[in-house]
C-alpha cells in the first residue's frame, strides 16, 4: 500500500518538530558556554559562572553566579541566578530570575506582578534581551531611603553574531528619597544603534532624552533640569581605518530656586582617530586596570609588566598622533544669571609621512591647539563662589577684562601655550 503524500509530509513535520528542539537545545547550550567564556575574557570587572546546566529535549534548567568586581577596591558583589529554558524549532527562550526571587520573603515591592528578564536566541546568531519592570516601591522599616518607579522597559536586539546591536529603554518615572535629598526623574527614553567596526570600536548613532530631573533637599537649593537631550554618532572613514565621532548635549532650561536659565548647549567631536592605535590604547588601559587590582604579584615581575605596559601605552599614543587627529569642544554655550558663557577648545596633530613617523621624537612637539572663552564680568563680581574659582586665573592674566566680559584667548604651538600674551612652556610628557 502506497503512503499518501500528505501522510509522508505530516510524518516529516512531526520528525522535524521532535528532533529540532533537541538540536536547538544543544546549540543553545554551546552558545551559552561560549558567551560565558567571552564575557569573562573580554573584561575583568564582571564574571559569569555556570554552576549547573541540565538539558532535556524541549527544555533545560541552569543556574549560576554573576559577580560584579569593584575596580578600585577589588571587592565583589555576587548574585545567584537561575534560568528556565524552552527550546523551539529555530531558537530558545531563556527566562532569568534571582535564585531567591525578585524580593525577599514578606516584602511587598511589587503590586500585581514581578519583573521579567528574558533572552530569546536564534540558531543564526541573533538574540533579543528584554527586561520588563512593573511599578515598584522599595521601603525598609527604620531606614530613611526609599525608591519608587513606574513600570519600565528595556530591550537589546543583537544581530550578525554579536556584531550589531539596537538598544531601547523607556522609563516614565523614577523617584529616590534619602536623608540628604529627594531625586525625581521623568520621561527617560534611550535609543542606540551600534555596529562593530574593529576590536572595541563601534559605529552608530544614539539619542537619550529626559523630560525632567528634580533635586530637592533641606540643605540644598531646589534644582530642576527640563528637556535634556544627548545625541551621539560615530562613523568610519578612510576605508574603516579611522573614526569620526561627536556628541551634543542640549538642555532647554535649568531652574535654581525658581530662577530659570537656558538654553544650554555643549558639542564635542573627535575626527580622524586611528582605529588600530585606539584599540591598542584601550587594551593597554584595561591591562593597567587589571594589574592595579592584582596585589599578590611579585614586585619584580610587577615592575617588568608595568614597564612593558608603559611601552605599549607610549607606542599607541604615538600611533594616534602620527595618524593625525583633532579633538575638541566645538561649541559651549551656557546661560547664567548675568549673561552667556561661550567658548571652544581644539587640539590637533597633523598626519605624518612615513619619514616623519620614523623620526618622530615626541608626541607633544607637533600638537597645536586653541582655546577661546568669554563670560560676563558680573558673574565673577557678584558670586563669591565663582570669584574664588576665577581669581587665580585673573591674577595670572589667563582671564582678562574686555569691557563687560572676561576673555581667554589662547594658542598652543611648539610646546608653548600662549594665553592672552602669557606664555607657558609645556613639558614634553610623551
Amino acid at each position: 500500500m502506497k503512503l499518501n503524500k500528505w501522510t509522508m509530509i505530516g510524518s516529516a513535520v512531526l520528525l522535524v518538530a521532535g528532533v529540532a528542539p533537541w538540536a536547538v537545545g544543544y546549540v543553545t547550550e554551546q552558545q551559552w558556554l561560549e558567551a560565558t567564556e567571552e564575557v569573562n575574557q573580554s573584561q575583568p570587572f564582571v564574571r559569569l559562572d555556570t554552576n549547573r546546566y541540565q538539558r532535556g529535549v524541549f527544555s533545560a534548567k541552569a543556574s549560576g553566579t554573576l559577580a560584579l568586581i569593584d575596580p578600585k577596591t577589588g571587592e565583589t558583589d555576587q548574585i545567584d541566578f537561575q534560568v528556565a529554558i524552552s527550546h523551539g524549532v529555530t531558537g530558545s527562550l531563556l527566562d532569568f530570575s534571582p535564585s531567591g526571587g525578585w524580593q525577599y520573603e514578606g516584602a511587598q515591592w511589587f503590586e500585581d506582578e514581578e519583573p521579567s528578564l528574558t533572552l530569546e536566541t536564534r540558531l543564526w546568531g541573533s538574540a533579543v534581551v528584554e527586561f520588563k519592570a512593573p511599578p515598584v516601591s522599595f521601603e525598609q522599616p527604620g531606614r530613611p531611603e526609599s525608591v519608587s518607579a513606574s513600570g519600565g522597559f528595556a530591550r537589546i536586539e543583537v544581530g550578525r553574531l554579536g556584531e550589531q546591536a539596537d538598544v531601547l529603554m523607556v522609563w516614565p518615572e523614577l523617584s529616590i528619597s534619602g536623608p540628604q535629598a529627594d531625586v525625581k526623574v521623568a520621561d527617560l527614553h534611550v535609543e542606540q544603534s551600534m555596529s562593530l567596526l574593529s576590536g572595541d570600536v563601534w559605529t552608530g548613532a544614539g539619542t537619550m532624552t529626559l523630560g525632567s530631573l528634580v533635586v530637592e533637599g533641606a540643605e540644598l537649593p531646589a534644582l530642576s533640569v527640563s528637556n535634556l537631550s544627548f545625541e551621539s554618532h560615530s562613523e568610519a572613514s578612510n576605508s574603516g581605518q579611522t573614526l569620526d565621532s561627536g556628541a551634543v548635549l542640549d538642555v532647554e532650561a535649568v531652574s535654581v530656586d525658581d530662577k530659570v536659565f537656558g538654553p544650554h548647549r555643549v558639542a564635542v567631536s573627535v575626527d580622524h582617530l586611528d582605529v588600530a592605535s585606539w584599540n591598542e590604547f584601550s587594551s593597554t588601559m584595561a591591562d593597567m586596570q587589571v594589574m592595579a587590582m592584582d596585589t599578590s604579584a611579585d614586585p619584580r615581575s610587577a615592575y617588568e609588566q608595568q614597564m612593558a605596559l608603559m611601552q605599549r601605552f607610549n607606542e599607541s599614543v604615538r600611533g594616534l598622533a602620527a595618524s593625525g587627529f583633532s579633538v575638541g569642544v566645538r561649541e559651549l554655550s551656557l546661560d547664567t544669571p548675568k549673561g552667556e558663557v561661550q567658548g571652544s577648545l581644539d587640539i590637533s596633530h597633523p598626519e605624518l609621512s612615513e619619514d616623519e613617523r620614523a623620526n618622530m621624537l615626541m608626541v607633544m612637539q607637533r600638537l597645536v591647539g586653541s582655546v577661546n572663552v568669554t563670560m560676563p564680568l558680573a558673574l565673577a563680581e557678584e558670586y563669591p563662589a565663582v570669584r574664588m574659582q576665577l581669581s587665580p586665573l585673573i591674577k595670572q592674566g589667563l582671564l582678562v577684562r574686555d569691557g563687560d566680559e572676561l576673555v581667554m584667548n589662547g594658542q598652543m604651538k611648539d610646546l608653548v601655550l600662549d594665553i592672552n600674551g602669557v606664555q607657558i612652556p609645556l613639558p614634553p610628557l610623551l
